[in-house]
């Protein structure tokens, strides 16, 4: 299968060229050119192999939940041309990522474990077991690093260094909030639990967009409703749908993005058992039958797109 590890493309009137931990932004004068690699991250670090039809999921499954949520909040997106594109309005994106929290698990699970009862300057009450739901969703937010790890931060310390202006942050928080409360109730009609999420705003002439991706796999993590109060009274791991297996695996086999510490080698049956579980995450979320876009000249079929959309 041909996955995409990276593109390398020169677009008329192109001016500027972002390659991130996994997606290839190329910048216009008023607008983004976003595609979806088949790279694959987990601790801030791009993991050496691509992951087959991984940039197709993220790239539908965002369009999916940014056309879902425009009422909310107006978002950067214009068009998806091709299964792992999508072009948008150019912002001037925050500096901060609006992370929500509606249980206790992942990163903020560790944090509680290992002692921590404030995060990102937000208190969590004792006696806390791992996904336990908290009394209501947090937001604990994070600088949004260009190359590393992110790192916490509180809403007094945005305010206090002026990262974000006061009566902005406080709109972030409020669409931050009511699209988690979206996102919950669209996860309950298919079965899911939206456990945690991300969120990225970005700026343009003085009005706030949501940006980027939307409740995707990468972004999100989602628990099965089914079976989520049984487990929990059995003291058993949560079933669910995100990157957090990726994340298990790595540190069950000594790989947590710490200096020093070499990736494992991913097999091909590891890469396409992550391959079937983002299609498996893509086709629960959304409903929708996930239609691979099998092609053997991939980065052909999405330069030919690109340049039909902009130059339409």
């Amino acid at each position: 299968m041909n996955a995409i590890q990276e593109t390398n493309f020169q677009f008329p009137g192109q001016t500027g060229f972002y390659r991130g931990k996994v997606r290839d932004v190329y910048s216009f004068p008023d607008k983004l050119v976003m595609i979806a690699s088949d790279r694959i991250s987990a601790f801030d670090v791009v993991l050496p192999r691509p992951i087959p039809f991984k940039g197709q999921v993220l790239n539908q499954t965002a369009s999916y939940f940014l056309k879902a949520t425009a009422d909310i909040v107006p978002n950067w997106l214009l068009d998806v041309p091709d299964p792992n594109v999508s072009i948008g309005l150019k912002c001037e994106p925050y500096a901060v990522e609006m992370v929500v929290r509606g249980y206790l698990a992942g990163h903020a699970w560790r944090q509680y474990r290992d002692g921590h009862r404030i995060l990102c300057g937000v208190p969590l009450p004792e006696g806390l077991n791992e996904n336990d739901r908290l009394p209501s969703p947090i937001i604990t937010p994070s600088t949004k690093a260009h190359e590393g790890h992110d790192e916490d931060i509180s809403r007094e310390e945005i305010l206090s260094r002026g990262i974000v202006p006061e009566s902005e942050y406080v709109q972030l928080e409020q669409y931050a909030l009511a699209l988690f409360e979206r996102g919950t109730s669209m996860a309950a009609e298919q079965g899911l639990i939206l456990v945690d999420t991300k969120y990225e705003f970005g700026n343009r002439y003085g009005k706030v967009y949501l940006i980027d991706e939307v409740h995707t796999p990468d972004s999100s993590r989602y628990f099965y409703a089914d079976t989520y109060v049984a487990n929990q009274e059995a003291g058993q791991p949560q079933k669910q749908l995100s990157k957090e297996f990726v994340r298990e695996w790595l540190i069950a086999n000594g790989f947590q993005g710490k200096t020093g510490q070499i990736v494992p080698e991913m097999s091909d049956e590891w890469v396409n058992q992550i391959t079937t579980r983002y299609i498996e995450l893509y086709e629960k979320v959304t409903g929708q039958h996930f239609q691979r876009a099998e092609d053997t000249a991939p980065l052909s079929r999405i330069k030919t797109n690109i340049l039909q959309a902009i130059t339409d």
